[in-house]
């Protein structure tokens, strides 16, 4: 009996920053001074963010809160690709990117707070309210996705995503709908290496979430997600994909929580001070910094 290959596919992950923050040339986007100083300045807007946000909680002034602390060149570099048209479809741990394309932040803190105001999402501005159910804000992804197709708007709606939501089966179910009907949808996973308290490699015996994308007849990729630069990059390749009519596009973000999953949660319960001593010498904010002294279009002074 003659055996056919019937698919083949290769999973590639791209870096552009190493963690000292030294550029490999031939991989820069072309972006201006002033951009890059964007992104910058966007990582250190949500950096502050999350250290007031954590300070109204040891207050008893908000909730319950899930830190982005470690994940803003992931939220960044994204969001820098993004247009007033697209729609964002976050979870509970995308504040960056809602403050980013205008979302004020004392919404957001209202949010936490319990107030529903902060789920008024101001007008123009195309987001839903954070989904605090795990995956289920990726089905209301390709919903999105194939409405502007099938309106034929020529703009993207992102899903995001942790790599605990890829263990649920919403995730299957919006990859394969989005497969099949060609939304115009990026899943943009932020794998982070610990859903709670489950490490990755007890989630899924695959290697990455990005090659899980070709099962459905999606481009996948993996980017350095503490690497700012290789998140625009790929960020912006996956957008002209969608945008040329080609289907969706799933994007993982290799990145690391710096803090606990949420304030109710101890992480040094489970993860070792190694472990975020390694993570936190790959600080992406750092690294960004690194990379503008170099260029000359950043000082201290």
């Amino acid at each position: 009996m003659p055996v056919h290959t019937i698919h083949e596919s290769r999973t590639f992950r791209l870096e552009i920053l190493d963690k000292a923050g030294k550029a490999d040339q031939d991989l820069l986007p072309e972006l201006s001074d002033a951009e890059f100083i964007k992104l910058y300045e966007s990582m250190i807007l949500m950096r502050k963010f999350d250290e007031k946000a954590l300070n109204l909680q040891r207050q008893g002034r908000i909730g319950t809160y899930g830190s982005l602390r470690g994940q803003e060149a992931a939220q960044a570099g994204l969001a820098l690709v993004l247009d007033e048209q697209d729609w964002v479809v976050p979870s509970f741990r995308e504040h960056g990117v809602m403050m980013s394309i205008g979302i004020p932040p004392h919404l957001i803190y209202a949010y936490w707070k319990g107030d529903e105001r902060g789920n008024r999402i101001p007008d123009g501005i195309r987001c839903l309210p954070p989904a605090v159910p795990v995956g289920s804000q990726l089905i209301h992804a390709t919903g999105l996705g194939l409405a502007l197709r099938l309106k034929q708007e020529h703009a993207i709606a992102v899903g995001f995503a942790g790599d605990g939501a890829t263990s649920e089966g919403d995730f299957h179910e919006a990859l394969n709908s989005a497969g099949v009907f060609r939304s115009q949808t990026i899943f943009f996973i932020q794998n982070n290496g610990w859903a709670i308290s489950v490490p990755f490699n007890r989630q899924t015996a695959a290697a990455s979430i990005a090659q899980k994308a070709h099962a459905y007849g999606i481009p996948g990729i993996q980017v350095d997600g503490n690497d700012v630069l290789a998140v625009y990059a790929a960020s912006k390749q996956a957008k002209d994909h969608v945008l040329a009519g080609k289907g969706p596009y799933l994007i993982e973000a290799l990145t690391y929580r710096m803090g606990d999953h949420t304030t109710a949660d101890d992480q040094s319960r489970y993860r070792s001070k190694d472990e975020v001593k390694y993570w936190e010498e790959r600080d992406p904010i750092l690294r960004m910094r690194e990379f503008l002294i170099a260029k000359k279009i950043w000082s201290e002074n």
